[in-house]
């Protein structure tokens, strides 16, 4: 059993976000107790501190009357002394929902691969675990990801795609010119809105559930090619891979 993948398009935490939130405490193992790993590694450069308390106490808040039975801690993968480190790989590999926030696109898809941090993450979902990620961190789980710097390849947990943050109406044309000249052809580009998410189900081929405030934009690639409009999906609707 493999468990699904939840992309979001930032603002995360924030208030507005409670519907994506539930959303993804509803997809953990119905069996266990929800073991919540926030891992603030894009946010290495910044606070990464205030990123796992906003993220802890958001999780609370979802968790307080619903009746899940939740624990969240932050796991900080920061750098790759961290990200080798045996201890808090075993944090991670024993989490039913592991969430990377947003922050510098690049960090996550540089530090990653071939890791502790990332067999444990592997682990974890192999044993159901939901694993999320929000603006940096949900570019990263895709096939290709934006930097300042250029493009670069991402962990590609989600295939095929490249993933446009803070997306909405009035942005998203010139999203499409910033990130598409960036981006190989091949690859579709999936616009989040903020407080807006997909679930990606364990199972290839089945529909993208929209969750949020927002709405989610889907390109796909030979859309890209022929200059065609996005789909667009709101809250409750799926979207086809």
């Amino acid at each position: 059993m493999s468990g699904p993948v939840a992309l979001h398009g930032g603002g995360e935490f924030l208030p507005g976000d409670e519907r994506f939130l539930d959303a993804i405490l509803r997809e953990t193992p119905v069996d266990r107790a929800v073991r919540i790993a926030i891992v603030p590694t894009a946010a290495a450069r910044g606070r990464p501190d205030l990123v796992t308390e906003h993220g802890i106490a958001a999780f609370k808040r979802i968790a307080v009357g619903s009746g899940y039975d939740v624990s969240a801690e932050g796991v900080p993968i920061l750098d790759a002394a961290s990200a080798a480190d045996t201890a808090l790989a075993e944090r991670l590999a024993g989490a039913t929902l592991i969430y990377l926030p947003g922050g510098d696109p690049d960090i996550i898809p540089s530090l990653y691969p071939g890791t502790r941090a990332w067999a444990a993450i592997e682990r974890a979902r192999a044993g159901g675990a939901v694993l999320a990620g929000a603006s940096a961190g949900a570019m990263a789980l895709g096939a290709w990801t934006w930097t300042p710097a250029g493009g670069m390849v991402g962990l590609g947990v989600v295939p095929g795609i490249g993933v446009v943050p803070h997306a909405d109406a009035a942005g998203w044309d010139q999203a499409v010119a910033r990130y598409g000249a960036f981006v190989p052809p091949g690859l579709g580009f999936l616009g989040l809105a903020e407080r807006t998410g997909v679930i990606v189900p364990a199972e290839p081929g089945q529909p993208w559930e929209v969750v949020g405030q927002g709405e989610v934009r889907w390109l796909t690639a030979a859309g890209r090619e022929a200059g065609e409009p996005a789909v667009v999906a709101a809250a409750f609707d799926t979207i086809e891979p």
